[in-house]
């Protein structure tokens, strides 16, 4: 109230000071003092009006526009008001613009969310969605803004379990685009509003299926060689047997001892493959070495059966864990003796590639593989021909292991076969992980 207090003095003083001129003006000409005094006085009080007037007008102007200048600089009474008025404007504005930027970052980090997030007001109209929430819903999120979210998604699970009212457990409903399957949980807020979550289980589904399968087909693979043992078992404490049937039932345990031993192995094997960190580039190996240990792996499995070729550049090192790419190259060279007839040929070469990468390939003369069958040859317990893979002794691991030794490594692998005209497996490692072997021990690996 500081302005309070001058102001009325101010107008007290005008009054008197008009009054004393309308008395002075109106002593000469005999005008009556008494409406000498008041006509002066009113006409000082009226001047200032008319410019308090025009003072205000100025604010008034100032806030019929969109403030964006400084209020008019006035003194006293206008000058305050216009201070005050501009300060609580300002003072708004800022309130506006930082909750304005909260909620851009707010609305910023629901977008960078890997799940879907889709607001649907009371009337079941959708207010806003992400992008994730678009494409799970196949929404666009500026046109479909306002519309009944039941008139766009359509789904009989999602259409009645919105309905209900009752939102304690998830749905599972189909992706509206046919690619794969949501996840969709709804959690109530405000006025009757929802928040609608969505994930895509896809993946999910797809991993605790091949679990499931991993786990069945285990389960089958151990359970064989197990009532095989046990018939045997059976037969050696009840049958009077001959010492060459006695031989024999014992070799046949021996065989399916060993066949539960390489399963268990293998599957030990791919446990750690998954299990452990990539291997590092600075541990170098030569080739020549790898594959004279595979060679001797091979021809004895082989047993002069087959005519086997190994060609490796004496030089050549390259970069991984040892026992993993052993590992990757005696079951690709193993199969190449299981699955080919005696008499064939088999050729295991190593080369440096135009731009720098590894090729490891293995070709035999084979029975070759379906085309059909080439895409899934990786999958763990996947067998083109169940029966007579495991005729050849093997777990049904051995390219799982390859696959994932190759991955591991920063390369690929390249299936090419077909039936009858023999298979050609290729192991690429990358050229960072390729080097002759006079190159420096403290060189690093090429980019």
């Amino acid at each position: 109230m500081s302005w309070l207090l001058p102001r009325v003095v101010a107008g007290v003083l005008a009054a008197l000071v008009g009054g004393s001129a309308g008395f002075l003006l109106g002593n000469p000409v005999h005008a009556p003092i008494l409406l000498s005094v008041l006509l002066g006085a009113a006409s000082v009080v009226a001047a200032i009006a008319v410019l308090d007037t025009v003072r205000g007008s100025r604010l008034m102007g100032w806030l019929r526009g969109a403030q964006i200048g400084p209020a008019p600089r006035e003194t006293g009474f206008w000058g305050e008001i216009a201070y005050r008025v501009e300060r609580a404007i300002r003072s708004r504005e800022q309130r506006l613009e930082r909750e304005e930027t909260r909620l851009a970052q707010f609305f910023s980090a629901i977008e960078a969310s890997p799940n879907g997030v889709l607001l649907v007001d009371a009337g079941e109209q959708i207010e806003w969605c992400n992008g994730v929430a678009a494409d799970h819903f196949g929404l666009d999120p500026q046109r479909d803004r306002r519309q009944r979210v039941t008139n766009l998604v359509r789904a009989p699970a999602f259409v009645a379990y919105l309905q209900s009212g009752r939102y304690d457990d998830a749905v599972q409903m189909p992706n509206p685009r046919g690619r794969g399957t949501l996840s969709v949980v709804i959690r109530p807020y405000g006025q009757g509003m929802k928040l609608v979550l969505s994930q895509d289980i896809t993946e999910r589904e797809r991993a605790d299926l091949m679990r499931r399968d991993f786990v069945a087909n285990v389960s089958h693979e151990i359970r064989t060689p197990l009532t095989v043992l046990s018939g045997f078992i059976e037969t050696l404490a009840n049958l009077q047997l001959t010492e060459v049937e006695r031989a024999r039932v014992l070799t046949l345990m021996a065989e399916q001892t060993a066949r539960m031993q390489r399963l268990v192995g293998d599957l030990l094997t791919l446990a750690q493959l998954e299990g452990s960190p990539r291997p590092a580039a600075d541990q170098w190996l030569a080739v020549g070495k790898l594959l004279a240990a595979v060679e001797v792996e091979a021809r004895s499995l082989s047993a002069g059966r087959h005519e086997l070729v190994f060609a490796a550049d004496a030089d050549a090192q390259i970069a991984g864990a040892e026992a993993e790419l052993h590992s990757a190259l005696a079951n690709l060279v193993n199969n190449a003796v299981r699955y080919t007839p005696g008499g064939g040929r088999i050729e295991v070469h190593w080369r440096v590639m135009a731009d720098g990468a590894g090729e490891l390939s293995v070709r035999d003369t084979g029975i070759g593989i379906e085309r059909e069958h080439l895409p899934r040859l990786t999958e763990r317990f996947y067998r083109a021909d169940g029966s007579r893979s495991r005729d050849t002794g093997g777990t049904g691991l051995g390219l799982s292991i390859v696959k994932h030794v190759v991955q591991r490594h920063g390369g690929e692998l390249d299936v090419q076969s077909e039936p009858g005209q023999g298979s050609l497996f290729r192991f690429i490692l990358p050229a960072a992980r390729v080097r002759a072997a006079g190159a420096r021990l403290s060189e690093p690996p090429r980019a």
